[in-house]
């Protein structure tokens, strides 16, 4: 339980990072538009004349600082997607667009919700009694300031339900609905309800934010230090994102009034504060305590580490240890990138490991405690003092007292390290024994040696796409998987090496060859046995398969029954949906459809551009390239119309679709418009099949029309029999 709770937080931890991986792009354009469009800035170092107003840099800087701005004012969106796609196991395309869908659907339910209860008024506006900051207008919708932890309630939301639901099967008369299809619906209803339980619970939880908040701040100092030293304990879990996120980016580190608006977090306290900096005096420390520290050990004091670890270095060694150690000094000192020192001492000496999250959290408190107030975007180096210390001056950051202390960090961490590891014999880089490689770990390093302890876990017994696998002559032949409305339409690099009859036994009604394309008929389920074949290919062993290497399926003929009169009990007629030339089906131009793979009916050669409704009944579902209409007959017939052959290559050029899913019809209403000429030239053939998908054993079609047909006029019947 232990280990499944800590790896789920580590998902969330890294499934934070893709948002934040914008913030330094954000953070750049903000902090140059800002620090050159400042007239303070413009006036003291005499830039008026290629920087002043009215110049074309000024408004390319105004531009750039608008467009910073704007990825911080809408975190909240960028979290939600961020946090859906980076938690989502398969097909994160679909879970980002679920995530955006539920992001408004929670909130424009919130919105409801207070505009049902007097919250926000008939004309838009906030109703006096309402506590100031407790709404604001997310993406132009007034709903409760829940910053980005609605983002992050969104995303991880959204994720549980896509891996739960992406593969989900319906029955055959909703399976278009299967699948991913089926996330962005089930998130939608979900997230309406959430956002109708958010306007109850939310205003409790928010209490309970800012006194959290409060306890933190009220620590003073103190808070501080603890702040920094769980931070930098985190490291080597990778959870310390999931600890330090709040505190930069929810009323958890704090609130703020910035130019008459709430600010919630001490990172975009600090960048509204930037954007607004010639009404700002000085920075402030409170909001930045979360981060300035940074710079006071990233910047001088692992470097000072990394030269005592130079220092003690074998002799013949040293070369190589040094080249190593200075690239990962010069990395810490520019990005604030500590991963290649802190794992390096991590391992083979985890006493420095202690010296550094002690050394680490105090830098957070002297900060706090000199006022410094030095902004970044993700980690404390040299790039972003620069851009949010220098640049800003003294009187706004006091960035200069960080130089100072910088030194002496510099001389702790030497002198301390320099002791230990000479003291305690620590094989840090350049220390190892003879027979081992001079090295820098990483988390990488740190990932191999947990698989070395524990045994990687099999993916789920998948006995069906083990199967397929196989019959495609297995991962090694396989060049590719897609699939299109019934057929799993795969690319082999051997053809020979497909086994039809094994491919049969699992559950196909037929397999199709076209040179190194192979088309193995399912029906309306392919799209999940698609995406659990794709899973499976991930981790199959990546070899080939002969029809000799593997145990065969034998058809082997049933014995035929002597064939008995039947009695028809019941007949429904079909009419055409189209205005052209009836044939049987067997004349198809397609051995899936001419072997009445995916079901039984007839065909017509359209000759005008209208689809019809054959009959009454619902539209059931439209494919996406609109090529086909899945329909069910008021009298129970599952059916499909498939215009054209080979068409879904189209992408929906040639179709103009009239109906939408679940939409009620009466026979002859318009359903669809063909481009013919577009079809016949672009198309292998526009004939196109009317088909029954789910007869059963005593149904049978009888076709009632061969040759001219109108749309409306009876093309066959389907005949019950006892």
């Amino acid at each position: 339980m232990k280990d499944k709770i800590f790896e789920v937080l580590q998902r969330i931890g890294r499934s934070f990072m893709l948002p934040i991986a914008i913030l330094p792009v954000a953070g750049l354009l903000l902090g140059l538009g800002s620090s050159f469009t400042n007239e303070t800035t413009i006036a003291t170092y005499h830039l008026g004349k290629i920087l002043g107003d009215g110049t074309i840099l000024h408004a390319l800087l105004v531009i750039m600082n608008k467009v910073g701005s704007a990825v911080f004012d809408n975190l909240p969106l960028l979290f939600a997607v961020g946090v859906a796609i980076g938690m989502a196991k398969k097909e994160k395309e679909v879970a980002a667009l679920s995530a955006v869908i539920a992001y408004f659907v929670m909130n424009i339910s919130i919105s409801g919700m207070l505009e049902i209860n007097g919250k926000i008024l008939e004309d838009g506006s906030i109703a006096k009694d309402v506590l100031s900051g407790t709404i604001a207008s997310v993406c132009g919708i007034n709903t409760l300031q829940m910053g980005v932890f609605g983002g992050i309630i969104v995303g991880l939301g959204v994720a549980a339900l896509h891996n739960r639901f992406h593969k989900i099967q319906l029955p055959n008369a909703l399976s278009f609905f299967a699948g991913s299809r089926f996330v962005p619906i089930i998130s939608t209803i979900v997230y309406m309800f959430v956002g109708i339980l958010l306007y109850f619970v939310w205003p409790v939880v928010q209490n309970g934010i800012y006194a959290l908040g409060g306890l933190v701040t009220g620590s003073g100092y103190l808070g501080t230090l603890i702040f920094g030293i769980v931070k930098r304990a985190l490291i080597p879990f990778g959870l310390h994102h999931v600890f330090y996120m709040p505190f930069w980016q929810t009323a958890v580190g704090g609130t703020m009034e910035v130019a008459g608006q709430t600010i919630q977090g001490g990172q975009n306290i600090f960048f509204a504060q930037l954007a607004d900096a010639s009404h700002v005096a000085h920075f402030s420390a409170d909001a930045t305590r979360y981060f300035s520290g940074e710079f006071i050990f990233m910047i001088f004091g692992l470097p000072g580490a990394a030269l005592a670890m130079y220092r003690t270095a074998k002799p013949e060694k040293k070369k190589q240890a040094g080249g190593l150690l200075f690239s990962a000094a010069l990395t810490s000192m520019l990005t604030g990138i500590t991963e290649p020192i802190e794992f390096s001492f991590l391992f083979v000496a985890p006493i420095l490991f202690v010296v550094q999250v002690i050394l680490a959290g105090a830098a957070y408190m002297i900060a706090h405690i000199l006022n410094i107030a030095v902004g970044l975007t993700f980690s404390g180096g040299f790039l972003d003092l620069f851009l949010f210390g220098i640049l800003q001056g003294n009187d706004k950051t006091s960035w200069l007292r960080i130089i100072p202390v910088g030194i002496i960090y510099f001389l702790l961490y030497y002198f301390i390290f320099y002791f230990l590891i000479k003291k305690l014999d620590l094989k840090t880089p350049g220390r190892e024994d003879d027979d081992q490689q001079v090295k820098l770990y990483t988390k990488a390093d740190v990932n191999a040696r947990k698989s070395q302890k524990v045994d990687s876990e099999n993916v789920a017994d998948d006995p069906l796409s083990a199967d397929i696998t196989r019959g495609l002559g297995g991962k090694k032949n396989i060049d590719g998987v897609d699939c299109c409305a019934t057929r799993l339409r795969c690319t082999v690099y051997n053809a020979d090496l497909v086994d039809d009859t094994l491919l049969k036994s699992t559950g196909a009604s037929g397999v199709i060859h076209k040179g190194n394309g192979v088309q193995v008929i399912y029906g309306p389920n392919v799209t999940v046995i698609k995406s659990n074949l794709e899973d499976y290919l991930e981790t199959a062993p990546d070899i080939e398969y002969t029809k000799d290497s593997i145990g065969c399926v034998e058809e082997t003929e049933e014995p035929q029954e002597e064939k008995t009169e039947q009695k028809v009990t019941k007949t429904i007629v079909i009419s055409s949906p189209i205005t052209g030339v009836a044939a049987d089906l067997s004349t198809a131009p397609d051995e899936a459809f001419a072997g009445r793979m995916m079901g039984d009916g007839a065909v017509v050669t359209p000759t005008d551009a209208i689809v019809k409704a054959p009959e009454d009944g619902e539209v059931v579902f439209v494919f996406d390239t609109k090529h086909a209409i899945g329909f069910m007959t008021d009298s129970g017939l599952s059916m499909l119309l498939h215009i054209g052959i080979d068409t879904v290559q189209l992408n929906g050029k040639g179709f103009e679709v009239f109906v939408e899913n679940g939409q009620k019809v009466k026979k002859g209403d318009p359903m669809m418009k063909l481009d013919l000429e577009y079809l016949k030239e672009h198309a292998p053939s526009v004939t196109s099949p009317v088909l029954c998908t789910e007869l059963e054993d005593n149904q049978k079609v009888r076709l009632l029309k061969d040759g001219e047909i109108k749309a409306g006029e009876e093309l066959f019947a389907v005949d019950f029999y006892e």
